[in-house]
């Protein structure tokens, strides 16, 4: 209460209502604007998700990388380019598919066959460049495609490779590809792959 002029006593918390609370009077710039301010998302939030990330969210675990059944290596690097050389559905050094599409197998059985394929693909990468992470974008991706009879079916079956690295590197490094259907392949395997990688420097 104070006394005014005349006597007249005047309460000071009806005239200032704020008097009362415990209200900040002279807010900061800080408490302002803290009403106004948004989540702020991290720079490396919003990154697509890397290969190795990739695998790891598939489940996928990686075979050992296959070695050679001849006179040569399983890649080579000049410059900015990594070439495979032939890979088949092979484990443990030894043909996991035998037969021919049209004869001795079926689509699918084909499609797991380039899915094994596939997989060493990305062993034999990830043992040359230390990380797939490397792998700028696939270049190109060849598949052989053992055919017995009228068939036409080499896609399909060649489709499963390409969904798999698509699954991994992402649709935007997906390569051009050539598929051919041949008489017969290596250990007697129905499918073969041959990939050109270009790799960060």
């Amino acid at each position: 209460m104070q006394v005014g002029r005349r006597g007249v006593r005047t309460n000071v918390g009806a005239v200032f209502p704020a008097a009362r609370g415990n209200i900040d009077l002279n807010p900061t710039e800080d408490n302002m604007n803290a009403s106004a301010k948004e989540p702020t998302v991290k720079p490396e939030d919003s990154r697509p998700a890397s290969a190795e990330q990739r695998l790891g969210e598939l489940g996928i675990q990686l075979p050992l990388p296959p070695e050679p059944f001849g006179a040569y290596v399983e890649a080579v690097r000049t410059g900015n380019l990594l070439f495979l050389s032939g890979m088949l559905p092979t484990e443990g050094h030894a043909a996991k598919y035998i037969g021919r599409l049209g004869a001795e197998l079926d689509v699918e059985a084909g499609r797991r066959a380039a899915h094994l394929a596939a997989l060493n693909v990305l062993a034999v990468a990830r043992q040359h460049l230390g990380s797939l992470d490397k792998v700028a974008r696939i270049v190109r991706l060849g598949v052989s495609v053992a055919t017995s009879g009228d068939v036409r079916d080499q896609p399909k079956v060649a489709d499963a490779a390409s969904e798999l690295l698509a699954d991994v590197f992402g649709k935007d490094k997906s390569p051009c590809r050539l598929v051919f259907g041949v008489a017969s392949l290596p250990l007697g395997t129905p499918v073969e792959l041959e990939v050109i990688f270009e790799v960060l420097e």
